[in-house]
C-alpha cells in the first residue's frame, strides 16, 4: 500500500509539495446520479420547476464548483483549469446521470475538481426540485477516469 503524502515528519497534515513535478496535460472524468419521482423528472423536462431551468443552473453550479475546489477542500492545490464540461442524461423515468470532464495543463491532477463538480451539480438539482420532491437520492458519485501525471491512466472498474 502506498504511503499517504499529506502528512509531514510530525505526522500532521500538510499540503503536498508539487514544486518539482512536471507540467503535463491532465484530465479527470466523474459521474453521479440523482433519482427522483417520475413527475419531478417530467417537470424538469417540461421546464415547470418554479426556480428556473434546472439543468442550466446545475451546469453552471458544477463549473463554478470545479473552479473553487481549492477553497473548499483544504489540501487541494489551486489549479488553473483549461476546460470543464458537464453533460446530463436521463432514463426518461426517474434518474438523471451527470458526467463531468475537467482538464488542465499543470503539475497536479483534477480528480477532486471533477468529483466536486458532479456532486455540486447533483445538489443543485436537489435544491431546485426539493419543494416538490424531498425524497430524491444522490448516488454513485465517483471518478470514472483520470489521465496524465506520474500515476498515469486510471479507469474505474466496477467491483
Amino acid at each position: 500500500m502506498d504511503n499517504l503524502t499529506h502528512f509531514n515528519d510530525q505526522n500532521r497534515a500538510k499540503m503536498v509539495d508539487v514544486t518539482d513535478k512536471d507540467v503535463t496535460s491532465r484530465m479527470a472524468q466523474a459521474t453521479g446520479k440523482i433519482t427522483m419521482h417520475p413527475n419531478t423528472l417530467s417537470r424538469i423536462h417540461d421546464g415547470k420547476i418554479k426556480k428556473g431551468d434546472v439543468l442550466a443552473v446545475a451546469q453552471i453550479a458544477g463549473i463554478m464548483a470545479a473552479k473553487q475546489t481549492s477553497q473548499l477542500i483544504p489540501m487541494c492545490h489551486l489549479i488553473p483549469l483549461t476546460g470543464v464540461d458537464i453533460k446530463f442524461e436521463d432514463n426518461n423515468k426517474d434518474t438523471i446521470t451527470i458526467t463531468t470532464i475537467v482538464k488542465t495543463k499543470h503539475v497536479t491532477g483534477v480528480e477532486i475538481e471533477a468529483i466536486l463538480a458532479a456532486q455540486t451539480a447533483l445538489l443543485t438539482i436537489y435544491d431546485m426540485c426539493k419543494a416538490i420532491d424531498r425524497g430524491m437520492i444522490i448516488t454513485d458519485v465517483h471518478l470514472v477516469e483520470k489521465n496524465g501525471g506520474k500515476s498515469g491512466h486510471f479507469i474505474y472498474q466496477d467491483k
